[in-house]
């Protein structure tokens, strides 16, 4: 969901007030993306990196997090939404990291759209957290596989992504889903996140669908 600052610095507002913009904005595109069917959807909130950015825009992102889950997980819950935590809570504030359990609690039955919200998320801590895992469980070498690794991975019951979105213009991955991502299709837009609507899921969805999969087999053995 990138830039949230970019648009803010276009309208001569605080940076913190295209995050809030882009907060939003989530809401619309969850709802193009439950009328086209989809049933996962992953959203990059905060990355590891994060952390490195200036002290105010860092407090006030934790700040917009803990006033969404107070606004939206009812409304959410009340759309038959399911709500996922992908990343670290350690580093998070108490009464931030008890509103994340609270609402993964309050919608954990739910069957439709499934939501991973990516908060305190980065790719290759991932890896290294499940490996880490294998080798704490005293895994032999010949034990360390795809399998066993995917099985460790934070989120493990999330299926793979087709589709990963990028808004802003920016061509990379940023540490997003590394592992996950291997035959993922890419998608990169100019248009802020602020600015990304309906229409843009649908243009992002469309050019989804124009595309050939083959993850690695010649074109007749596609699936």
């Amino acid at each position: 969901m990138d830039g949230n600052g970019r648009w803010a610095q276009q309208r001569g507002l605080p940076r913190l007030a295209g995050h809030r913009a882009g907060t939003e904005n989530i809401r619309t595109v969850l709802e193009a993306l439950a009328r086209r069917g989809v049933p996962y959807a992953t959203i990059y909130a905060f990355s590891t990196e994060n952390w490195g950015r200036p002290e105010t825009e860092v407090e006030g992102l934790i700040q917009i997090l803990d006033d969404v889950l107070e606004r939206e997980v009812r409304a959410l819950h009340e759309r038959n939404v399911r709500i996922l935590h992908l990343g670290s809570r350690e580093r998070l504030p108490a009464h931030l990291a008890d509103a994340i359990e609270a609402g993964l609690e309050l919608t954990k039955h739910n069957d439709g759209l499934t939501l991973c919200v990516g908060f305190d998320y980065g790719g290759r801590r991932e890896i290294v957290d499940a490996v880490r895992e294998l080798v704490t469980a005293g895994a032999a070498p010949g034990d360390i596989t795809e399998d066993a690794i995917r099985a460790r991975l934070y989120l493990p019951e999330v299926p793979e992504p087709d589709l990963i979105v990028r808004t802003g213009g920016d061509q990379r991955l940023s540490n997003f889903l590394l592992w996950q991502a291997a035959y993922s299709e890419l998608y990169f837009t100019p248009t802020l996140w602020p600015d990304f609507g309906a229409a843009g899921v649908d243009e992002a969805i469309e050019a989804y669908r124009r595309r050939p999969r083959r993850f690695g087999k010649a074109p007749d053995a596609a699936s």
